[in-house]
């Protein structure tokens, strides 16, 4: 059975959590019979068309962005020719080109989306949008959230819940490396104290602002690994608060990110806005057997982290909850360890690619069977 995966975005040229999650999703599949290609923009398509991992990323030119939506006059013609040849097209929401080339492909097959987030950054278009994405939502065979607290809060999947099948994202353990001593001894080198540990794209929603506001009254060191569009500024607001407890590592190999988990007291992620739909840092942060913080913002990030049972989850941009939260983390030893072993065990049940892969492909065969 042949899949077309469709996003503004892709592997060679971008590395975000969508695309981590489609990369996954076409790994996973491929062991239950899905050859998966994948259709994207670029702007050197020629260049970054190749193979990866068993599947074919594919690219079309990107012509320009607008408000984090990229344009293409090739994607039309690629995207038909492509299609022609899927038995099934697999869209990724949101992306307001990818509902325009839908419709006027008029391929004909199979279709469903993974509904990632919803618009949030952009909430200034979204009533011009607005019809073209009910009508898109509306015509696609089956919608895919990754958590069902997601579906729940989401304003627009509630007009959909009849077609939703919830899918959490999963990840693959072994394709993770092994950190060797010598990341060990970097890790333990660079932060000699016990540290909470972040990991991921230093953006706007990550409240990362708010974790530095909390850190003045934080019991160990904090320690922030990942760059991003606020890095700068993240670095002036902890030179100018003061916070010498705040260490920022920038990019980090993945060795040394695991190393980083392995040596970490836990996980926090203090996003605070629901552009942070699902949160894959604190899966590999479960995966690795780690207590976790994180916010209710009424997306997947209190989905994979349980509250009470995985770690804590605390109100949205409260540094005196998020300090409170870590402090408890580091004054109980032998709770957060049995938070650890809760969130080891919700990854082998939820949240592995294995079961995520088994799960698309029956939902593929049930939307191609449906369509014979």
């Amino acid at each position: 059975m042949k899949v077309l995966h469709f996003f503004k975005t892709y592997w060679p040229d971008t590395f975000g959590g969508v695309e981590r999650t489609i990369h996954a999703i076409a790994r996973s599949t491929a062991r239950h019979g899905i050859d998966t290609e994948v259709l994207s923009l670029s702007r050197t398509p020629d260049e970054a068309t190749r193979p990866l991992d068993g599947h074919l990323a594919t690219k079309a030119r990107l012509d320009f962005e607008l408000a984090s939506t990229g344009f293409s006059r090739q994607v039309f013609r690629k995207f038909r020719a492509l299609s022609a040849k899927a038995d099934l097209i697999h869209y990724h929401f949101p992306w307001p080109l990818m509902d325009v080339v839908h419709f006027q492909s008029r391929h004909g097959k199979p279709t469903l989306v993974t509904y990632h987030s919803d618009i949030v950054k952009q909430r200034l278009i979204l009533p011009f949008y607005r019809p073209l994405m009910m009508r898109f939502l509306g015509d696609v065979d089956a919608i895919v959230p990754t958590s069902p607290d997601y579906l729940q809060s989401s304003p627009v999947l509630g007009a959909f819940r009849a077609k939703s099948t919830v899918i959490p994202i999963g990840i693959d353990e072994g394709t993770y490396p092994s950190p060797t001593e010598a990341d060990n001894d970097w890790c333990r080198s660079t932060i000699p104290e016990p540290f909470v540990l972040f990991v991921g794209v230093l953006r706007y929603y990550k409240g990362l602002d708010v974790l530095i506001q909390a850190a003045e009254q934080v019991r160990c060191k904090i320690v922030i690994a990942g760059s991003g569009p606020i890095e700068n500024q993240l670095k002036l607001q902890a030179d100018t608060l003061r916070r010498d407890n705040v260490i920022f590592l920038g990019e980090v190999t993945e060795p040394r990110k695991m190393a980083l988990l392995d040596n970490c007291l836990g996980f926090v992620l203090p996003s605070n806005q629901r552009s942070e739909a699902y949160g894959l840092s604190l899966v590999e942060a479960a995966m690795c057997g780690k207590p976790m913080i994180s916010c209710e913002i009424g997306t997947g990030t209190s989905y994979v982290n349980e509250a009470g049972t995985t770690g804590l989850v605390v109100p949205p941009s409260d540094p005196q909850r998020l300090a409170e939260a870590i402090n408890r983390l580091i004054a109980s030893p032998t709770e957060a360890a049995g938070w650890g072993r809760a969130a080891r065990d919700r990854y082998v049940r939820l949240f592995t690619a294995d079961r995520m892969g088994k799960s698309y492909a029956e939902l593929y065969r049930r939307l191609a069977g449906r369509a014979r």
